[in-house]
Order: C-alpha cells, then sequence, then structure tokens
C-alpha cells in the first residue's frame, strides 16, 4: 500500500524546487553560523536535541522520506527552533548540488539503513568512497559522526575509517565505542537499547593538513 504524500507546512522546511543550485546558506539562514548537516534525521528527535543545545550553529536535517521531514519539522515547530533547515532528498545529489566543499563544520549519520543481507550491504550508505565524497564538503577541524545498532555495519565503518587520509579517530586507540556521553540519542537507538543491543559510535575529526605532510599516518594520529 502506497503511503500518501504529506504537505509540509512549516518555517523550517525548505522545498528543493524553491532552493537554488548553490544556496547561500547564510541568507537563508539570516547569519553566518558554522553549518552542520544530519544524514537521515528520521522522525527529527535527535536533531531537536542537538539543535537546541547548539543554538550557535545551523543545521540542515535532510531525510528521503516525506514522513520523517513532516514529522522533524512538527517537532522542531512545537519547540520553537529557528536554527534547523528540512528537506527531502538523497544525500550525494544533495550535498553535490546544494553544499559547497569545505563548508560543514561537522556531519551526523545515525542508524541508517544497515541492508541486514549480505548480498545487500553493497547498498549500504556509508562506504569509504562515500566518506571520501564528504570529507570534500567538511572544513578542516570538522566532526564526522556515525552511529550505528547492527554489529557488522559498526564495525565495518570502523575497521576502514583509519584508511581515510584526513581523518583523526578521536576515540583512539579505540575504533568505536558503545557509550558516548554528551551525544544524543535517537529514538531508533533508544528503541534498540531498550531491546539489549549496544549501539556503535564513531567520531573524527578533520585534519587535512596532518593528511598532507604524512599521508599514510596522519589519519591514525589521535587529537592533541
Amino acid at each position: 500500500m502506497t503511503q500518501s504524500f504529506i504537505q509540509i507546512e512549516s518555517p523550517n522546511y525548505l522545498k528543493l524546487e524553491d532552493l537554488p543550485s548553490q544556496p547561500d546558506w547564510a541568507a537563508v539562514f539570516g547569519n553566518d553560523r558554522p553549518l552542520a548537516l544530519e544524514i537521515g534525521c528520521g522522525v527529527g528527535d535527535f536533531m531537536l536535541q542537538t539543535a537546541l543545545e547548539k543554538p550557535e550553529t545551523n543545521f540542515i536535517a535532510i531525510d528521503f522520506y516525506n514522513k520523517g521531514c513532516y514529522k522533524t519539522c512538527r517537532r522542531l515547530d512545537r519547540h520553537g527552533v529557528t536554527n534547523v533547515r528540512v528537506l527531502r532528498d538523497e544525500a550525494r545529489g544533495f550535498i553535490t548540488e546544494r553544499i559547497a566543499k569545505e563548508s560543514l563544520s561537522a556531519i551526523y549519520i545515525n542508524c541508517p539503513d544497515p541492508w541486514p543481507k549480505k548480498r545487500h550491504r553493497k547498498r549500504r550508505l556509508v562506504q569509504q568512497e562515500f566518506v571520501e565524497f564528504l570529507l570534500q564538503y567538511l572544513h578542516d577541524g570538522a566532526d564526522f559522526y556515525f552511529a550505528t545498532d547492527f554489529v557488522d555495519y559498526g564495525e565495518d565503518v570502523a575497521n576502514f575509517l583509519p584508511d581515510v587520509a584526513g581523518l583523526t579517530n578521536q576515540f583512539a586507540p579505540d575504533l568505536y565505542r558503545h557509550d558516548f556521553p554528551g551525544y544524543h540519542r535517537s529514538k531508533y537507538m533508544r528503541k534498540f537499547m531498550a531491546e539489549g543491543k549496544e549501539i556503535y559510535f564513531v567520531h573524527y575529526k578533520v585534519c587535512k593538513a596532518a593528511a598532507a605532510a604524512n599521508p599514510k599516518e596522519g589519519n591514525a594520529e589521535q587529537a592533541a
């Protein structure tokens, strides 16, 4: 059964057709605060908590599902949040068309579809090539966050990230952690945790200068 399309009327929602290619995000938000992106905002509870905690940052929250965008906007509107803009689009196309290179201060990816069947794992969003693509849009010192409840997905991402030049592991010597104080839990994370599942968290910072100076070791260094 096909879900009906929900019309979203919210000051926090932007329609793609109304947004120019490579928009002036400072003009969109009315200020030039740092810009961060959440890929796959779900129903918006992680974004709400994070935006309320970080009013000094402008957030773009994208999701492919209309219903998720609708629920995210409702949450934001109820709390009077003004530093988030929600859009419905897929990640790679949106970033390529709408985000300037080296303009993002952070990227958050929480509990993306794990595609659990082995034959489908090539469809997973977070793979080394995709992270290398994202790295072009993060400025030096920016943060990359990833979280999943799926064991194989968490271990795969944790194992390839040290091979991505230009990133430094903030959890070193650990490749991942199951506890991340201060990082908000989404609705899905809380559901998984209530079922006794562990969340796999990774956190890296962009350090392009270190990678340029020593491309083989720059991404393995710990932050000072």
